[in-house]
């Protein structure tokens, strides 16, 4: 039998994975799988840079498909008018989309000892409970369900139901460590989150980055910075700059709404300093384009790779909604968060955890 496979929807989910196979013995090394989901997420040649640095066994292309990729699940989507109804449309749902993604896995998940999955509400949740097969889940980006816990707000009404419906009977799923199969869930810090799930364990992000090497800092950012040398030219240049704002983008909004959204923030910081942007990396607003001006960053690159690197040093580093505690490259750190927000949409879109 195999001993781990990680399956990963984002650069910053393989980063993660990355910090953890790290922290183990060296000869408890190169023994995993990575499975890369295109289902958000462009990889482009990462797989590649991955395997050269030798730190797993096998690194994995996954084409994982939404429901929306089947049409004859759509009847099981449509509102029949009472919960009844509806929580029979949905058993029926959880239960084909199961059987539908099976012949799609691309490796042979009962062959592994430990199954971990980022962002368990993918396909890839239903598959698992579908089958019966045991995971451990982990939380899809830093704090995540401290701003949105979105199996609660999915759910919300009758939610302790759905839950028992989920966790005891497998008859539908939910996901965060409500499935029956999910054995836990690994979150960065679980006092954060207003409401967790007693499947929840605590690992610190920032203890497992203290635990790095230089040796461990270099094999990541061999794997990750696809121009190392053009990045450390890019940060070299900037270095007799004395006030440098860093503007981290969101995939927020239409793209429209988006770019408008930056334009004011830039207007807001541009005062203080030379406005620098890092794009999100599922941000598809092509800001190469929108602000040829201001120097920018591969989008690629995790922003917390940044802190490897000592030549970056920022003023102050500002975000809308992504969680920034993590930087330690900027003087300050700005989240400017859901109020800023609320001027650009409907405060109910990104105000969820208020109305679980």
């Amino acid at each position: 039998m195999k001993d781990r496979i990680y399956i990963c929807h984002t650069y910053y989910h393989v980063y993660v994975t990355f910090l953890k196979e790290l922290a183990l013995p060296k000869e408890q090394r190169g023994r995993a799988t990575l499975v890369l989901s295109t289902l958000s997420t462009d990889f482009e040649n990462l797989k590649e840079r991955v395997e050269s640095v030798g730190l797993f066994e096998e690194v994995i292309p996954f084409e994982e498909k939404r429901d929306t990729a089947f049409p004859e699940l759509a009847k099981y989507r449509e509102d029949r008018g009472n919960i009844v109804s509806n929580m029979i449309q949905r058993i029926l749902f959880t239960k084909k989309f199961a059987k539908l993604l099976t012949p799609l896995i691309p490796f042979q998940a009962k062959e592994y000892k430990d199954i971990y999955v980022y962002c368990d509400e993918d396909p890839i949740g239903y598959y698992l409970n579908g089958n019966k097969i045991y995971y451990h889940a982990l939380e899809d980006g830093l704090n995540c369900l401290k701003n949105f816990d979105s199996a609660r707000y999915e759910n919300r009404g009758h939610f302790k139901l759905k839950a028992f419906m989920s966790q005891k009977l497998n008859l539908i799923f939910i996901h965060n460590g409500y499935g029956k199969y999910c054995l836990d869930m690994e979150v960065n810090d679980i006092s954060a989150i207003e409401h967790p799930c007693p499947r929840y364990i605590e690992q610190s992000r920032q203890e497992l980055v203290d635990r790095l090497t230089p040796e461990d800092k270099d094999l990541i950012l061999k794997a990750f910075i696809r121009d190392k040398e053009k990045l450390e030219q890019q940060l070299r240049d900037s270095d007799h700059i004395k006030d440098k704002i860093l503007i981290l983008t969101d995939p927020l909004c239409t793209l429209e709404i988006r770019e408008q959204i930056f334009r004011d923030i830039i207007a807001m910081y541009e005062k203080e300093g030379t406005i620098f942007l890092k794009p999100h990396p599922r941000d598809n607003l092509d800001y190469r384009a929108k602000f040829p001006e201001y120097p920018q960053f591969d989008a690629t690159i995790p922003m917390e790779m940044l802190n490897f690197f000592p030549e970056a040093h920022f003023k102050k580093a500002v975000a809308v909604l992504t969680e920034i505690k993590a930087i330690a490259f900027a003087d300050e750190v700005v989240r400017l968060g859901p109020d800023f927000m609320d001027k650009y949409e409907d405060p109910l879109i990104h105000r969820q955890n208020e109305q679980i």
